[in-house]
């Protein structure tokens, strides 16, 4: 974005401003990523304070504050910096995103869903882009703060914005749709996820949320594979716009018909009676409802067969959404960024399917904010877990004793380990009988805060020698 001082204040309400002329290029909440030019936004925060930093964002060239409390800074020409004080930064960082949201021509696209969603608003950028300009959160920069910070980092002149609205507690969407006030309003899939802090409507009625903040003339397309979101969207959207990864006669649906050698998977699609096969950056039966979803927003958007399948060949996914390397003779999936149980399960079964009767190695972690579900959805994990047949399954993290009684539950011979850190990882790999030299795939999933990225890449050290 690039509008002046006086543009700020009037999209805040704020009338004192109005006659100056002072640029803002950029709005950061963190004061390291100030650059000449922007607005730091002071969000107060339970381990510090943005308020404590505006001194340091003018010396990286804020032009601006955004704060809760009047502030006295002055940049190196010893003239006081301009700032807007609000009751709540957040919320005002928010209606500023939406000011700035009215004045774009683009087609905005808000992406929801409980697993998958970041994989499927990367793509379906990635696919728009063939089209026009696309701008799209960066990462998964989804709530409150990162959302708005994605919109207003936006040029203004795309034909498409993708923006992906995620969800921890109630009231996190009807704040987000009010900002975002989608033309297309994308809804995956709904699962277990962030239930600690949803309350007793259930996920899928918090998701649709979203559809309640359409524009005017705009679109709801949603998942018909899970009856509750789609009752749900009904509810909403009378005229809802379904699509299918199970087989229901649909005006859109895919399917799985293998993958590459390459690792990408191919998906027959049926776009409104047109066949259309792509090959895209992920594999597995789970991934046709994303390669449905991506294809039908983008064909609801106007891109033919044709363009849809040329996105999708050049289309690539993020840092640990199922990224793989070769490590010596192991295969490495790292899909460390965040799980749920709906998420978890998919990328196992990915996983299992491209170990391709090779050792395949289970390295998971924890999934965080399930509340009361918690046991239950780890006991599951265990159940399904079972099933695959790993060759031995390491585990990070709490609820180890209900993941191993869903392990024993279904009849799981093989080893089970406990790991902390990277340190103990080579010594757990050796008690559950694994060799660098042996080979196999091992996929490395959890929550967050887990963070199995670096026992990934332990691995990697490991399979190779220690090199």
């Amino acid at each position: 974005m690039r509008v002046s001082i006086a543009d700020i204040g009037a999209a805040l309400h704020i009338a004192a401003f109005a006659e100056m002329t002072g640029e803002v290029c950029a709005v950061v909440t963190d004061s390291r990523k100030a650059v000449p030019g922007a607005l730091f936004v002071c969000v107060p925060g339970e381990r510090v304070d943005g308020h404590d930093f505006a001194a340091a964002a003018v010396e990286r060239g804020a032009v601006a504050l955004l704060a809760q409390r009047p502030l006295s800074v002055t940049d190196g020409d010893g003239r006081e910096v301009p700032v807007f004080v609000v009751p709540d930064t957040v919320e005002a960082l928010g209606r500023l995103a939406r000011w700035w949201r009215d004045r774009t021509s683009a087609v905005v696209v808000g992406v929801t869903g409980t697993a998958g969603k970041t994989t499927v608003k990367e793509v379906l950028a990635q696919v728009l882009s063939v089209r026009g300009k696309t701008a799209r959160n960066e990462l998964n920069l989804n709530n409150q703060i990162g959302m708005p910070l994605s919109m207003l980092a936006a040029d203004g002149d795309e034909a498409f914005w993708v923006m992906e609205a995620g969800i921890s507690h109630e009231g996190d969407m009807e704040a987000l749709g009010a900002v975002l006030h989608p033309d297309l309003a994308l809804i995956l899939n709904v699962g277990a996820g962030h239930t600690a802090g949803l309350g007793k409507k259930g996920v899928a009625w918090h998701k649709t949320r979203l559809l309640a903040a359409l524009a005017e003339g705009g679109r709801a397309l949603v998942s018909a594979d899970y009856p509750d979101l789609a009752r749900e969207a009904r509810a909403v959207v009378g005229t809802t716009q379904f699509f299918t990864a199970e087989g229901r006669p649909l005006r859109y649906s895919g399917a799985y018909t293998g993958h590459q050698e390459n690792g990408r998977g191919v998906y027959r699609l049926r776009l409104d009676g047109e066949a259309c096969d792509v090959q895209a950056p992920f594999v597995g039966g789970y991934g046709a409802e994303n390669a449905i979803a991506v294809a039908a927003a983008a064909h609801m958007l106007g891109l033919s067969g044709t363009e849809i399948a040329q996105g999708f060949a050049a289309a690539s996914l993020p840092p640990q959404r199922f990224t793989r390397r070769q490590c010596g003779a192991w295969t490495v999936i790292d899909d460390s960024y965040n799980a749920n149980p709906l998420s978890m399960r998919r990328m196992l079964e990915a996983a299992s399917e491209a170990a391709g009767g090779r050792t395949f190695v289970a390295v998971l972690g924890e999934m965080l904010e399930l509340g009361d579900l918690a046991d239950r959805e780890h006991e599951t994990l265990g159940r399904e877990l079972a099933d695959m047949r790993p060759a031995a399954v390491l585990w990070k993290g709490g609820r180890f004793e209900a993941l191993c009684s869903g392990l024993e539950r279904g009849h799981y011979a093989g080893p089970v380990a406990q790991v902390g850190d990277e340190a103990s990882l080579a010594a757990a790999l050796e008690r559950c009988g694994c060799s660098p030299s042996q080979g196999g795939l091992a996929l490395f999933k959890g929550s967050r805060g887990n963070h199995l990225e670096t026992l990934a890449a332990a691995f990697a050290v490991w399979a190779q020698g220690g090199e």
